[in-house]
């Protein structure tokens, strides 16, 4: 089949600034690589890095950059903002989608996938009759989304990263032929323990007998990080326990000290500061080197998380999970290698009762991490991907 691929139009393909949508889109379009299965053209926001990256050396994976940041481009979307007047998203990825269906209406497309962005159904179809289908990686799309059956009756499909997302969807209709589940998978050997690598902790200042938590993420108040940080202040009086935070409150090397939250965060930790270390931004393939170092990680979610990938990256080092049971976390983690702790009420008491059990318990925290790996097969990038295409199939 020939196929477009519309992006999120915030960052580009191939992921060379991170993105839990663009790397799942990465990993897909690899394995079209591998198995020669589709003509395949990826609309992108052009990136410098990414323009010269080796994946557009492929012969069935073909790649046009959409550039959104010259000073042309710039006058353009503020022609469009005040002339337009059927915007779904803001103009920023308008000016991305009207780049990218001038493009489109020139070609002859079977199939256009949009990754996560429903609003994009109803200019698509104005201009090709390919079956539209949906990947959905967030809650974009249920009974309280503008347009919602317009936008579902233009679907050919719905691909969703996880049985959470496929009931949201199911809500506009009972009729569920056209939504199906695929759930998200990361480069599990990447992640893998492995004795040669250094560890950080010295690097850190974390000693060797330390009991060490892992977040890792976008920092925002969605994520938990500030009951997480509670949290530990009611195990203050345990020095010998620590906390790594990973990540920035967006993608890329945005400086944390003019970010508000993030600086507030520091200012509530500052009681316990040797044992709370904030890195900032760590590129993502060096996420596995700083997950090798810790004895748990810490996924504490106060928000519907639809899937999130760190909850697999942690599983596949081999790390004990303490997380929530909000949107699709449950259906990553399995009563063996997980803690799962309710939001709500006592949040933040009950998750330094799971920090404090597995901090007390050696040999729970090897049963659990035996127990992760294991589970982590179930998510590799290969099924993931061989998924997505079968997945794709029954839609067209």
């Amino acid at each position: 089949m020939k196929i477009a691929i519309l992006t999120s139009g915030i960052l580009p393909v191939p992921a060379v600034q991170g993105g839990a949508v663009e790397n799942l889109t990465d990993f897909y379009l690899e394995y079209n690589e591998a198995h020669r299965l589709h003509d395949i053209t990826v609309y992108s926001i052009y990136h410098e890095h990414a323009f010269c990256h080796p994946a557009l050396r492929s012969d069935v994976n073909h790649y046009k950059f959409i550039k959104t940041n010259t000073l042309a481009a710039k006058i353009r979307k503020r022609l469009l903002h005040t002339v337009s007047r059927d915007e779904y998203y803001n103009y920023h990825i308008e000016y991305y989608l009207d780049r990218a269906i001038k493009d489109i209406r020139r070609n002859r497309y079977d199939v256009v996938i949009m990754e996560n962005r429903p609003g994009y159904a109803m200019k698509v179809r104005a201009n090709s009759d390919a079956r539209l289908i949906l990947h959905l990686h967030n809650d974009h799309l249920n009974s309280t989304t503008k347009r919602a059956v317009d936008i579902h009756n233009l679907l050919s499909g719905v691909i969703c990263v996880s049985d959470f997302i496929n009931n949201r969807v199911r809500t506009i209709s009972s009729a569920g032929g056209k939504i199906t589940t695929v759930r998200n998978g990361i480069d599990v050997r990447a992640f893998a323990p492995d004795t040669n690598i250094r560890s950080k902790r010295d690097e850190l200042g974390i000693a060797e007998d330390d009991f060490l938590l892992v977040f890792s993420g976008r920092i925002n108040r969605d994520k938990g990080v500030s009951e997480l940080i509670d949290a530990m202040l009611k195990l203050k009086d345990n020095t010998k326990i620590k906390l790594v935070i990973i990540g920035n409150s967006f993608f890329g090397n945005v400086s944390d000290t003019a970010d508000s939250f993030i600086g507030q965060l520091k200012a509530k930790s500052a009681v316990i500061r040797d044992r709370i270390i904030f890195t900032g931004f760590i590129p993502y393939d060096k996420m596995p080197e700083y997950l090798h170092m810790a004895d748990a990680a810490i996924i504490p979610s106060v928000w519907d998380d639809p899937f999130p990938t760190t909850v697999l990256e942690a599983q596949a080092a081999g790390l004990p999970v303490i997380t929530t049971d909000r949107g699709g976390i449950p259906e990553e983690v399995g009563c063996d290698n997980a803690i799962v702790v309710p939001t709500g009420d006592d949040f933040t008491a009950r998750l330094a009762d799971a920090i404090n059990t597995i901090y007390e318990s050696p040999d729970l925290r090897k049963k659990m991490g035996a127990a992760s790996l294991s589970r982590s097969v179930m998510f590799t990038k290969e099924r993931f991907a061989a998924d997505f295409f079968n997945a794709l199939s029954q839609f067209t």
